[in-house]
C-alpha cells in the first residue's frame, strides 16, 4: 500500500540515537534538475573570504581556525578553513599535504583539553564552496554520545559555561601558535572584585546576531567558518592524561 510508512532503520535503536518514541520516515523529494549554488559559487558571496582575521581564534599564512558564536553543548566545536577559496578536491598537492598535518595538529590540540575523549572530524560541504572541516569534541565518559549523532547532541545538550568555553578556545589557539601563526582567542579575565552578593552569580550569555548559526546543525544548514606553519616537523606538545588509560571504549556502531 502506498500510504504505508517505511520501516525505520536499525540505527534508531542504537543507544547513541538522541530521540525516542514514534518516528516516521519523511517522504523523499523528487531530485532536482540543477542544484542551487552554494555560498561562494556563482553570484553568491563567500562568507569565509569576507571574514576578517579577528573573527577567528587562530590564523596562519594559509589556514584559519574559527569557533561558533557562543558556547554549545560540546566542550569544543571548531572549523578549519583554507585561506584560499578552494574546495577539498581543488587543493593543489602542497595544500592537500598541509591539510593532513593541520588536521592532526588541531585534533591533538582539542584532545588535550580537560574532559575530552575523542575528536570527530567531519566535512560536508553542501552549504559552502569554501573548504571547511569540522572538529567536534566528545566529552570523556559520555558513551551515549559516541558515533554518528554527535552533531545532533551538540544542539540538544545544555551549553557549557562561557568561561570554560573561552578558556578552551585560548588553549587551542596557544597550542597551534607553538608551530606558527597568530593566536587571537584570549582566556576569560579574572574578576578580582569582591562580589556584592553570593547569590545569583553566573555568566552572562553572549549576544548573537539574528540569523547567525549557533550550533553544528544550524551552521551546517547555512555552511558558513600554509605549507603548514613554519616548522611542520617540530615535535607536538605532550598531551596530559585525563582518565584511566584502560578506559578507552569504542562505539559499537
Amino acid at each position: 500500500m502506498p500510504d504505508t510508512p517505511a520501516e525505520v532503520p536499525d540505527f534508531t535503536q542504537w543507544p547513541s540515537f538522541p530521540f525516542e518514541g514514534d518516528i516516521r520516515v519523511k517522504p523523499l523529494d523528487e531530485p532536482v534538475d540543477a542544484e542551487p549554488p552554494r555560498k561562494g559559487e556563482g553570484h553568491r558571496e563567500c562568507t569565509a573570504c569576507n571574514a576578517p582575521d579577528e573573527a577567528y581564534i587562530w590564523v596562519g599564512e594559509r589556514w584559519r581556525v574559527r569557533a561558533m558564536d557562543r558556547p554549545t553543548g560540546l566542550p569544543m566545536v571548531l572549523i578549519l578553513e583554507s585561506r584560499s577559496h578552494l574546495d577539498l578536491g581543488d587543493l593543489p598537492n602542497l595544500l592537500a599535504a598541509e591539510l593532513g598535518v593541520m588536521t592532526v595538529r588541531l585534533e591533538r590540540a582539542i584532545r588535550s583539553l580537560d574532559g575530552v575523549a575523542r575528536v570527530h572530524v567531519n566535512r560536508w560541504g553542501d552549504g559552502s564552496a569554501h573548504l571547511h572541516m569540522w572538529f567536534l569534541a566528545r566529552p570523556y565518559g559520555q558513551l551515549q554520545l559516541r558515533g554518528t549523532f554527535l552533531p545532533l547532541w551538540d544542539s540538544i545538550l545544555p551549553a557549557i559555561p562561557e568561561s570554560r568555553w573561552r578558556e578552551n578556545l585560548a588553549m587551542v589557539a596557544a597550542w597551534l601558535a607553538e608551530f606558527g601563526g597568530r593566536p587571537l582567542a584570549e582566556p576569560p579575565r579574572i574578576q578580582w572584585q569582591a562580589p556584592s552578593s553570593f547569590s545569583g552569580s553566573g555568566t552572562a550569555p553572549v549576544d548573537v546576531a539574528d540569523g547567525e548559526p549557533t550550533s553544528v546543525i544550524e551552521a551546517a544548514e547555512e555552511a558558513g567558518p600554509d605549507p603548514v606553519e613554519e616548522n611542520p616537523s617540530a615535535e607536538e606538545p605532550t598531551r596530559e592524561a585525563r582518565g584511566p588509560a584502560s578506559a578507552d571504549p569504542e562505539a559499537a556502531n
